[in-house]
């Protein structure tokens, strides 16, 4: 049971951890343009981006996949810059209208993204276990229960913004879209020079 808590909380830790947001950033564009009302829709796009993170991890720590480490710092501040411009450019769109297959797959394949961002760090915590496919699960639980922490305090926020201060859900979308993009253009550039 404490290899479970181990993982679990490692899960936690690497999405909480205020020292690598870019997982808070690309979450909080994630669900920007949607609210309680698409509850399903939004349990269904974490749960997506989850499967995508622990696809890559899978992949990386049986050498199925190896990536350059530099390419994959560079690739999460581009997911979380086209996430925040895909708002932008739909913002205007009712809630449910929006193109879902393809902010499904895309999620998909921005989880991979980030996903092999962590792997190299995984493999080495993993390394000393006859089995990585155990950890490797309960390190998602734990991913997947952060993520639902970070996804409620939008939603809240989202609710609050709109409801109670009359913002409109046009300008709530653009307006964190517009922040987020603020933070992660000069983390893109460095890792662009860093290339």
């Amino acid at each position: 049971m404490s290899q479970f808590w181990l993982y679990f909380q490692l899960g936690l830790e690497h999405v909480l951890d205020w020292n690598a947001y870019d997982h808070i950033l690309f979450l909080i564009v994630l669900v920007a343009s949607f609210s309680f009302l698409t509850w399903k829709k939004v349990f269904w796009l974490v749960t997506i981006f989850t499967v995508g993170h622990m696809l890559s991890l899978f992949l990386a720590v049986y050498k199925i996949v190896l990536v350059n480490t530099t390419w994959v710092e560079f690739l999460i501040p581009v997911t979380i810059l086209a996430t925040a411009i895909f708002n932008m450019i739909n913002a205007k769109k009712k809630e449910n209208k929006n193109n879902v297959g393809l902010l499904y797959f895309s999620t998909a394949f921005f989880g991979i993204i980030h996903g092999l961002g962590f792997s190299s760090y995984f493999k080495m915590i993993a390394s000393g276990t006859d089995s990585v496919f155990l950890p490797l699960l309960e390190f998602a639980l734990g991913i997947e229960a952060a993520q639902i922490i970070v996804v409620l305090g939008v939603l809240l926020l989202s609710f609050l913004f709109q409801n109670v201060l009359n913002i409109t859900r046009r300008d709530w979308i653009l307006v964190i879209s517009a922040i987020v993009i603020g933070i992660i253009l000069p983390i893109l550039k460095e890792n662009y020079l860093a290339l």
